[in-house]
């Protein structure tokens, strides 16, 4: 395979099927895009099948669609920093530290408005009703996504004792094997797309457990499987993985279930967080 992804679908191009054509010929004009695309979306734009995404990628060398996105997004224009260039907020080696925390800052009010306007109120009440009515609540994510499920439930944690953070891949699976209708799994990933998220979803599902999903990606795999999915703002390209920005809008749609939680039994939910301010104010000096 050539160095660069374009120009290995350029050698290839007369040896593809009428259908990967067509796919190269969206990614060659679409390349800034596409490495910010759900396979889904993909499929969608250009009007082939996902199977056919994923042969293509094969056929490339590639183990699958993420490294295709990751190939495009090297082939693009990189920062010194290892950034996409084409991005209005990326950082550079030039820039001074007012310059670099007011980009910073720029792209995490966007991504803020981004998460605010895709958010519907009816879906948000929705899954607000199904965490109040739950025996349990666990809050699962794999990689950078974890932090943001163990942020829910250390959030959750001063109002009640319903939420279960598990880190671990193999014991989220367990958890869920064990899960109940009664019981709701909160789950953040951004892709939507992982295998350990599958596995642990899938399980989910046998056990009819409600699924409230936190990504970017609406029509990911794992929108497949939730009852209820919330939409985080930013575009995060391969190469801006974990970034602060992405978890932000992730940050703020907590907040919003959080004290949609709360208002259900003001009263209550009032006094736990008191108790609970109340056992850490000890503990300062």
């Amino acid at each position: 395979m050539a160095e660069n992804i374009l120009e290995s679908m350029t050698e290839e191009y007369n040896s593809l099927t009428r259908s990967g054509k067509k796919l190269a010929d969206y990614i060659f004009v679409n390349t800034s895009i596409v490495q910010y695309m759900s396979i889904t979306s993909l499929a969608e734009n250009c009007g082939v099948s996902e199977a056919t995404i994923t042969r293509f990628c094969r056929g490339l060398g590639l183990s699958g669609y993420n490294d295709l996105k990751l190939a495009l997004a090297k082939s693009e224009r990189v920062s010194e920093l290892g950034d996409p260039s084409d991005m209005p907020q990326t950082v550079t080696a030039e820039d001074d530290f007012d310059t670099m925390c007011r980009k910073l800052h720029a792209s995490n009010i966007s991504s803020l408005n981004e998460t605010l306007e895709f958010l519907d109120e009816d879906t948000l009440s929705q899954a607000v009703e199904y965490i109040c009515a739950a025996d349990h609540v666990y809050c699962f994510g794999q990689g950078g996504s974890m932090v943001m499920a163990m942020e829910a439930w250390a959030r959750f944690a001063t109002a009640t004792n319903n939420f279960i953070h598990i880190a671990d891949s193999h014991m989220q699976a367990i958890a869920a094997a064990l899960a109940t209708p009664k019981d709701v799994i909160l789950f953040f990933s951004y892709s939507g797309s992982t295998r350990d998220m599958e596995e642990v979803l899938q399980l989910a599902k046998k056990n009819k457990t409600t699924i409230v999903l936190i990504t970017h990606f609406p029509k990911s795999r794992a929108a497949e499987f939730a009852d209820i999915v919330l939409q985080c703002g930013y575009n995060e390209s391969p190469l801006q993985s974990g970034s602060i920005a992405a978890k932000v809008g992730q940050l703020f749609l907590i907040e919003c279930l959080f004290y949609g939680y709360c208002r259900k039994n003001p009263e209550l939910r009032a006094a736990s967080r008191a108790a609970s301010a109340q056992a850490i104010a000890n503990k300062l000096l």
